[in-house]
């Protein structure tokens, strides 16, 4: 029974990927946007976590968490998504 489960969790990943390189085909000019949306999510989150560390170290008791919301969030707006993210930290600790 658990190896049908397995057979079909990896029948489902694989799936998902095809469709993923699917959609990118059909946005045909909009890949640029794609990877642009990508990669600042991705150094984001990256900020996200390294600011979250460093105020740790510092003994601040500040984090903002890595979730779907963040990670969104700097995707769209980038660098000024993760200040607006802080900002909506600091100020609900006052």
């Amino acid at each position: 029974m658990y190896e049908t489960m397995g057979n079909l969790n990896g029948a489902i990943v694989i799936l998902a990927v095809c469709l993923i390189v699917l959609a990118i085909g059909a946005m045909g000019r909009k890949v640029e946007w794609l990877v642009n949306f990508i990669l600042r999510a991705v150094m984001g989150t990256v900020g996200i976590y390294a600011i979250n560390y460093m105020l740790a170290a510092r003994e601040l008791q500040v984090a903002v968490g890595i979730n779907p919301f963040t990670v969104l969030t700097s995707g769209v707006l980038g660098f000024p998504g993760v200040a607006v993210l802080y900002g909506i930290h600091f100020f609900k600790i006052l």
